[in-house]
């Protein structure tokens, strides 16, 4: 049997991708749809949480600023799985995220999610390829849900910075 196993992610690339992950947080969290845009790749892509697709950096810049000024967007807090190599120069993060709406103290768990990153680094340093948002429904499993929206819970009013 060929066992493949994915190589081994250095420490410091590890930081690397995380900062990107909390660089687009915050970006979110400002309403600065340049500053979300920012981390990503410059051919990068988004996914979000309704499935709508935005490819490259310009792009989602421009469509996350519309949003930002017409909608009371609400803020995310964000708890990192895992952060794994996929092979040299491609690295994959995980997270679970919440998000708290606009005048609100208390999450919303209907909009907790499954966020996926995709990040390279061709040698330029790391960018985010590509950003799945997954709706954490968790269908017939309410103990899933009710645990992740507890988890998230904790960490409303301790700023954008993800676990």
């Amino acid at each position: 049997m060929n066992d493949t196993r994915l190589p081994e992610l250095p420490s410091g690339d590890e930081i690397a991708v995380r900062g990107l992950y909390r660089r687009m947080l915050e970006g979110w969290n400002r309403r600065d749809g340049a500053a979300f845009a920012g981390p990503f790749a410059v051919d990068g892509e988004v996914i979000g949480f309704d499935g709508s697709g935005h490819r490259g950096r310009s792009v989602i810049a421009a469509e996350l600023g519309r949003i930002f000024a017409d909608h009371a967007t609400p803020r995310y807090v964000a708890a990192v799985r895992r952060v794994r190599a996929l092979a040299p120069g491609v690295a994959h993060l995980e997270a679970a995220a919440g998000m708290v709406p606009d005048g609100a103290e208390e999450l919303d768990p209907g909009l907790n999610a499954v966020q996926t990153v995709i990040a390279v680094d061709a040698g330029a340093g790391w960018r985010i390829a590509l950003l799945q948002n997954t709706p954490a429904r968790y269908d017939l499993r309410p103990d899933l849900t009710e645990g992740l929206t507890e988890e998230l819970r904790a960490m409303v009013g301790r700023g954008p910075e993800p676990a």
